[in-house]
């Protein structure tokens, strides 16, 4: 797998990970064989060093660095919220028009003895859809697709958050509706987890300059969007590279 390089400087290289690709080896995740550390080191041919997160589901931006020296401050700068990030998701309902999610993160089993964490998710309804298919005991199932802007970065933030409000997201295997899940998949050949990182921006450590690294949605969620008849919001927005690549349908 040849990984798709969006950003490089001489301090960092920034990929637009795939859905199902873990950032690196963890013992949750044992019998996968491939990671987005070791296989962009083994494209580039040199060592490098993880800034931030993603879930193996989330596609799109993710940020190296290619020092440890150059690390410190990206790492800090992610820590203390600094960073600005641009999600988008496709959920389950029509999601009010905009709202901020302000609820408290619960540790997952692993970490049960710690306490709560503050967690803040601001979200824009952009689109919505109603499919002639019925889901569960309604005839007709609806979605929106939504821009998110997270302020805080728990694990699974944004995931929990629209579970947390019962707009679940697309493809959530974990915090998810399987009911929603099961049909994207049976009827939309929509295998994966809708929620794409689209742009990161940061003020860089050497130049002092903001940099704005944005990543194309998957093919998968670009079809999706078109079958929807969202294909003109998408071409509306700013944090997302353009133009769009329309599919044929």
């Amino acid at each position: 797998m040849e990984l798709e390089l969006i950003y490089e400087d001489a301090h960092f290289v920034a990929i637009n990970k795939p859905n199902g690709l873990l950032v690196h080896r963890t013992r949750i995740a044992e019998e996968k064989k491939e990671f987005a550390l070791q296989l962009l080191r083994d494209q580039l041919g040199y060592r490098l060093y993880p800034l931030h997160r993603l879930d193996r589901g989330t596609s799109g931006v993710l940020l190296f660095a290619k020092s440890p020296e150059s690390a410190a401050p990206l790492v800090k700068a992610f820590e203390e919220q600094q960073t600005d990030k641009t999600y988008y998701a496709i959920v389950r309902g029509y999601a009010p028009e905009g709202a901020t999610i302000d609820n408290p993160i619960r540790p997952d089993k692993d970490h049960k003895n710690k306490a709560p964490q503050d967690a803040v998710t601001h979200y824009t309804r952009l689109a919505t859809v109603e499919l002639p298919i019925p889901v569960g005991r309604y005839a007709t199932s609806r979605f929106s697709l939504v821009k998110v802007k997270p302020e805080t970065g728990r694990m699974h933030q944004i995931r929990k958050h629209f579970a947390h409000i019962r707009h679940y997201i697309i493809g959530d295997k974990r915090h998810g509706d399987w009911r929603q899940n099961l049909m994207f998949l049976e009827q939309l050949q929509s295998p994966c987890l809708l929620l794409h990182a689209a742009e990161l921006a940061f003020k860089h450590p050497d130049t002092g300059a903001t940099v704005t690294i944005k990543a194309q949605m998957p093919a998968n969620m670009i079809r999706l969007c078109q079958q929807f008849g969202w294909t003109q919001v998408l071409e509306q927005q700013d944090h997302l590279p353009q133009p769009i690549p329309l599919l044929p349908l």
